[in-house]
């Protein structure tokens, strides 16, 4: 198993950036691909972003490709999220997930992921 604690959030005006980040406390850290999935109120959990264990392949919603970059520190046990040109439709809880089963991240963006984070609140303001 593994455990997963984002950090990072927090409230910033529409335009600006923020990078989250999510330590994982595993030893065996580069068995998992990552991900970034993400809750707004009222909202079903999204897919955001997804990186693959050796971190050489990563994949993207249409709403953030361009703006997010998902990237992974192996020696640190770490994966971050930084986010530019946010907008207030990029406001909701981002949570951190971790598995093991795929190495197409793409079965992931639908089917979700093992291992999961609390979470960190994001909000955008307009």
């Amino acid at each position: 198993q593994v455990q997963l604690v984002e950090s990072g959030g927090g409230l910033v005006q529409a335009g600006g950036s923020l990078t989250l980040s999510c330590a994982a406390s595993t030893r065996t850290f580069t068995t998992y691909a990552m991900g970034w999935f993400r809750q707004a109120p009222g909202k079903e959990r999204e897919f955001v972003s997804a990186v693959s264990r050796g971190g050489g392949s990563t994949a993207y919603a249409d709403s953030v490709k361009g703006r997010f970059t998902i990237s992974r520190d192996n020696a640190k046990n770490t994966v971050y999220l930084q986010m530019s040109s946010l907008k207030p439709e990029d406001t909701a809880v981002y949570y951190c997930a971790a598995d093991q089963r795929y190495y197409s991240l793409s079965i992931y963006q639908t089917g979700g992921m093992n291992y999961w984070g609390k979470g960190t609140l994001v909000t955008v303001s307009s």
